[in-house]
């Protein structure tokens, strides 16, 4: 460990004590700031990341372990060592509860807190490198469906790190196919449950009885076939996510249900009198309009607020055309891993046509495209010929058309160019050599025919880019 790299903030009122602490920790080699109010403290811990706090327990208008609350809040990985003068059993329990990794009694022995230091460093490394080897894991086991570098997904990306550590509920709405299990996942796996169950139920393929004995279980001789107790999704859950995928599809009674559970954290077991209490967060997923279903009387109004606290929007794959390279490269790599494969990549105009592509089925439909090629595909490049025959008969009907006899030519070149920039390049350079002119001569055109106004290539795009505005590329 480089303990030049290492950030440790001191925290005490006694302006001595905490000048002290922090030349002790100096002469060990660390970075360490001070502060003697928590006030201070928080602006610090804004500005810098740290690996370490060693605070008072009792300081004047914020009290240490309120400090703590707000710095882990922010950074959930900085340890805290408190120090408190009143040693009691009750501060210290207090203390670990709320995250601290240990506790140490004043006046304070310098080399006990040397040793401490170095133990909670230690710690940290550990788990950091733990929690690498877990992202490792899973990116190996399975590609993720969030790459992306399009505004879109951006968005989503910040919002799941916004929520992660929070237990509000979430909703995620999205076509089928857009990832929106992934992202459940993803906030899951971000928050401080994540070292407890992620349970996830479909709504729409359980009928009332069923799905009520599924979420709240059972006891023994609750209804026939019912010889033992079972516990249910909630129970299963607790401490942990439960994602509720197509919420949209849950019954009138369901809905009910839901709402009161989500209101009281307590239900009864089918069959049971005892109220059950858990402590689980809800995700909730739909590719329905819920708030046409609210308005439509066929979802509860109450329930739809109460789930939709955050929401989060999955872009469908056709609006975010420009991460549709990156996720292919993924599934790539993922899939001649998988199969044992040479490893392959798609030719420039394969790629093109995948980018024009409406994919109805979203990401999990290129995924699934991308496993047969690198079954199916005999070379090492993928060229439009190894595409599925669906992409290719699609990609015919966009680029060409017919001409009748008689058609004036300014309109058959105002529908060339206008196809030219929509199917083939949106950069106007490109499709001035691709039509053969100049690019002041397809200005004018463009400008002659009308097509400024349509905003077919803007002006800003770079060489090299195929992605038009607003065009079947889905734009970016």
């Amino acid at each position: 460990m480089d303990r030049s790299k290492v950030k440790i903030l001191v925290v005490d009122d006694e302006q001595g004590l905490c000048a002290g602490i922090q030349e002790a920790l100096r002469r060990e080699g660390y970075m360490v700031d001070g502060a003697t109010d928590p006030r201070s403290a928080l602006r610090l811990a804004e500005q810098r990341l740290y690996n370490l706090v060693v605070s008072d327990i009792k300081m004047p208008e914020m009290g240490g372990l309120e400090l703590l609350k707000e710095v882990r809040g922010r950074s959930r990985d900085t340890l805290f060592i408190m120090m408190t003068a009143y040693g009691t059993v009750a501060s210290a329990v207090e203390a670990m509860k709320q995250g601290a990794y240990d506790y140490l009694s004043k006046p304070l022995d310098l080399k006990r807190l040397r040793v401490l230091v170095q133990k909670a460093l230690e710690f940290q490394a550990v788990v950091a490198e733990n929690n690498e080897l877990r992202s490792r894991l899973r990116t190996r086991s399975e590609p993720s469906l969030l790459l992306g570098d399009s505004e879109p997904m951006r968005a989503v990306v910040r919002l799941i790190s916004e929520v992660a550590h929070s237990d509000i509920t979430v909703l995620i709405e999205g076509e089928s196919g857009t990832g929106k299990e992934i992202v459940a996942r993803s906030i899951h796996l971000e928050s401080d449950r994540r070292e407890r169950p992620f349970i996830s139920v479909n709504c729409a393929a359980l009928t009332d009885q069923l799905l009520e004995a599924e979420l709240f279980g059972h006891v023994k001789g609750a209804f026939t076939g019912a010889i033992a107790t079972k516990p249910g999704r909630f129970q299963m859950a607790d401490r942990g996510t439960l994602f509720l995928d197509e919420i949209g599809d849950l019954s009138a009674k369901g809905q009910g249900d839901l709402l009161r559970v989500l209101e009281d954290s307590a239900f009864r077991m089918v069959g049971g009198s005892e109220l059950v209490h858990v402590d689980v967060r809800v995700i909730a997923a739909t590719n329905k309009d819920l708030q046409k279903a609210v308005t439509d009387g066929t979802f509860r109004e109450d329930l739809f607020y109460r789930l939709q606290v955050v929401p989060i929007v999955m872009p469908p794959l056709r609006d975010r055309a420009e991460d549709i390279p990156l996720l292919a490269e993924s599934f790539l790599e993922h899939f001649s891993a998988k199969h044992k494969r040479r490893r392959k990549r798609l030719s420039t105009e394969a790629l093109q046509l995948c980018q024009r592509y409406p994919w109805p089925g979203n990401v999990r439909q290129l995924r699934n495209v991308i496993e047969r090629l690198v079954i199916t595909c005999p070379e090492s490049v993928v060229e439009v010929k190894h595409l599925p025959e669906s992409l290719r008969e699609y990609d015919r009907r966009l680029t060409t058309f017919t001409v009748r006899p008689g058609t004036p030519l300014a309109q058959v070149e105002r529908l060339l160019i206008r196809q030219t920039l929509t199917h083939v390049t949106s950069n106007r350079e490109e499709a001035a050599k691709a039509l053969g002119i100049s690019r002041r001569a397809l200005q004018y055109k463009l400008k002659q025919y009308g097509l400024l106004e349509e905003n077919l290539a803007p002006e800003t795009a770079e060489a090299g880019s195929s992605k038009p505005e607003g065009g079947e590329l889905g734009g970016a």
